[in-house]
């Protein structure tokens, strides 16, 4: 008989109420709150996205237990998505249009990188569908090292808790998850990848896309957000170009610590280039798993 083996992942509902919770939920810092809100807007698809591309690896995990932990990172990216979704219509509940900007992800993800390469059906042959398919995986991988790292700044800092304890909570629950399965992705990856040379060659391939297109969307959300600012202070961010949010980001961060500094995010993602990297250097288990359960969206959500 086949031994049952079991994922140390968890998987866990989560229960809040944004209701009284204020658009600019970090106090002082408009810029700031965009820019994180933004986020709802862009996980929902994209982690809905994640979990499609791995049950279509699935079948290709030979590790039973990196299989286990592929669906238990497969349940815990649901219930990001399901969480964000609140926050998306939370930010609606604002008076915010959301969906303009909803659009363009939903065809990123949907269309861009679904089933057809790039979205050209002329593309979706048989002998392509595992190139495509492992293409899909390591672009996972990349945008886990930078939600991996984002955990670890937010597990590190203080700085949120002056902010909405309910805005801040929800994304520090999901950060700490984001740091428990920080290695999944990356192993996942690894596995399906047939020679060490060609997993190191296509990781920094796919990263070299990845890293600009991940700011950019970030700085992208906060701006869709921001236009739509009735408080001027707030507004300033919609007529940055990215750059200009990035030096931003650099400004605030160094100043309150109330996001990271690009300098972190682009030192820690310099260590992707080493052959011997791995994720599980990257943060603290530990420390994540802490927080989750001292976390009031977590404990509403166990006991619900």
């Amino acid at each position: 008989m086949t031994e049952q083996v079991v994922s140390a992942l968890q998987v866990r509902r989560v229960a809040f109420d944004l209701s009284s919770s204020p658009l600019h939920w970090i106090p002082g810092d408009p810029v700031s709150s965009h820019l994180i809100n933004g986020i709802h807007l862009l996980l929902p698809a994209g982690e809905l996205w994640f979990c499609r591309v791995y049950n279509k690896a699935l079948p290709l995990v030979q590790d039973a237990q990196l299989r286990a932990d592929v669906e238990a990172f497969i349940r815990q990216e649901a219930m990001h998505a399901q969480a964000h979704r609140k926050g998306e219509q939370w930010l609606a509940d604002q008076g915010l249009d959301v969906l303009a900007y909803r659009e363009r992800i939903d065809a990123l993800f949907h269309q861009l990188l679904g089933d057809a390469p790039l979205g050209q059906r002329w593309l979706q042959r048989r002998f392509l569908e595992r190139h495509w398919l492992l293409a899909r995986v390591g672009i996972v991988a990349a945008i886990e090292h930078f939600t991996g790292l984002l955990g670890d700044w937010c597990m590190n800092s203080e700085s949120w808790d002056k902010a909405d304890p309910v805005v801040a909570d929800l994304f520090r629950w999901h950060l700490a998850e984001e740091v428990e399965h920080r290695s999944v992705a990356f192993d996942l990856f690894e596995h399906l990848c047939r020679t060490q040379l060609g997993f190191y060659v296509s990781r920094q391939a796919l990263m070299a896309i990845v890293f600009p297109l991940f700011l950019y969307f970030i700085a992208e959300g906060g701006r869709s957000l921001a236009r739509q600012d009735p408080d001027p202070q707030g507004r300033r961010l919609a007529r940055q170009t990215t750059v200009r949010v990035l030096l931003e980001i650099e400004r605030i961060g160094r100043r309150n610590d109330n996001v990271p500094t690009f300098s972190l995010i682009l030192n820690r993602t310099l260590r992707w280039l080493s052959p011997g990297f791995h994720p599980r250097t990257e943060g603290d288990t530990a420390q994540a798993l802490a927080y989750i359960a001292r976390s009031p969206a977590a404990n509403a959500g166990q006991s619900g």
